[in-house]
């Protein structure tokens, strides 16, 4: 397993509630190394962090970790199956729908 790798895993599984369901992917081409991660739905929030925080300081860590073995790193993280999908009959009502539940 590469070092990139191995940086990656054991930051993803030190943060997710499900490390067994973590999976990474390392693809290099031209452009350079492209590593995808997979975890568990539940586990999306931590992985990205209050406004991306989270997934911002991983792709910094793996661009230093990139550039000690000259080669540039990105990270991709997957949307798990059926994320951020809005469903049928789904709890979002419109605004007036809203206000005439406030009965104002």
């Amino acid at each position: 397993m590469e070092n990139d790798v191995k940086f990656l895993d054991f930051i993803v599984k030190s943060l997710v509630e499900k490390p067994e369901e973590v999976k990474i992917t390392r693809t290099v081409d031209e452009m350079g190394v492209l590593m995808t991660l997979d975890v568990s739905p539940s586990d999306m929030g931590k992985i990205i962090g209050r406004e991306g925080n989270t997934a911002k300081a991983i792709r910094t860590l793996l661009r230093v970790v990139g550039m000690k073995n000259n080669a540039r790193v990105n990270l991709k993280i997957n949307e798990p199956v059926g994320g951020m999908k809005e469903t049928k009959g789904s709890s979002s009502k419109s605004l007036d729908e809203a206000m005439n539940d406030l009965k104002l």
